[in-house]
């Protein structure tokens, strides 16, 4: 494997992940790679079958999905993303900055996407959560680090800020468009929960850290043909740039498959890693 930096993670080439008699410690070493590069984006692997998506995703466990499944799904675990309705489900990941399944009781711990059908544009745009917190202010990482977050339904409350289950460093569990409310200090004497108008101006200001400075921190991914990426998607933050709505009419035919892998741990301020 060759590997070239990207601004976020590395660019894989000289390796083709349709060959099922890859090495195991060639696949061991792709699984070590993720978590250290936290973005792998294979180059020039034409097009990936929905079942080698699938058996590429169970080299890192068991796949778990919580979305609507599309009738042009070519596996059961193979979410199915368009900008035509009767290709795929549409509108996806526009509804702000997050990580996938922050709504659950484990986050996803990993997701992977492959763009079957290339459109003229249409980007998925990345943010490294560490680098994030790195940038913020000291006043700003200080209230940041005393927030927890929940759904619109309040079923599980996870930190905001937590350390990473496995690589142990700092990251974030959020989801910019999914967010109920925010809870001060959970746990001690002075818990306070936000209401609607602090939970907005929390939101819009985690917004503005994310995109500040022209959007130094965020990575947008021009799609080509034969991309496949696998991402960590504990450490980094994406959403789907708005040009993935454009009609097939203006900038042709955008057909993305994810699988998502079944989270593994709880987000945990003591960065412990039991589920």
């Amino acid at each position: 494997m060759e590997y070239t930096p990207a601004p976020i993670g590395v660019e894989v080439r000289g390796i083709d992940l349709k060959d099922r008699s890859l090495p195991a410690d060639v696949i061991e070493q792709i699984k070590r790679d993720v978590h250290k590069h936290r973005l792998l984006i294979f180059k020039d692997q034409g097009v990936v079958s929905a079942d080698r998506h699938v058996e590429i995703s169970q080299w890192f466990g068991d796949l778990e999905s919580t979305f609507y499944k599309h009738p042009r799904s070519p596996h059961p675990d193979v979410f199915r993303v368009s900008n035509n309705e009767m290709e795929g489900c549409t509108n996806v990941g526009r509804t702000g900055w997050h990580i996938d399944g922050s709504f659950m009781e484990k986050p996803f711990s990993f997701a992977l996407y492959h763009m079957v059908s290339v459109p003229k544009i249409g980007n998925t745009a990345f943010v490294p959560l560490k680098e994030l917190l790195e940038s913020l202010s000291p006043e700003t990482r200080a209230r940041w680090e005393r927030l927890w977050r929940s759904d619109h339904h309040w079923q599980y409350i996870h930190p905001l800020v937590y350390p990473h289950p496995v690589t142990k460093q700092p990251t974030i569990c959020f989801h910019l468009g999914m967010t109920g409310g925010f809870i001060w200090d959970y746990g001690t004497e002075k818990e306070k929960q936000t209401d609607r108008r602090e939970t907005s101006q929390i939101l819009k200001e985690m917004y503005e850290e994310i995109t500040k400075d022209n959007n130094r921190l965020v990575y947008s991914h021009k799609w080509e043909v034969g991309d496949f990426i696998i991402s960590d998607n504990l450490a980094v933050g994406h959403e789907a740039t708005p040009e993935t709505q454009l009609p097939v009419s203006q900038v042709g035919l955008r057909v993305l498959h994810r699988t998502t892998v079944k989270g593994k741990w709880r987000p945990r301020k003591d960065g412990q890693a039991e589920g």
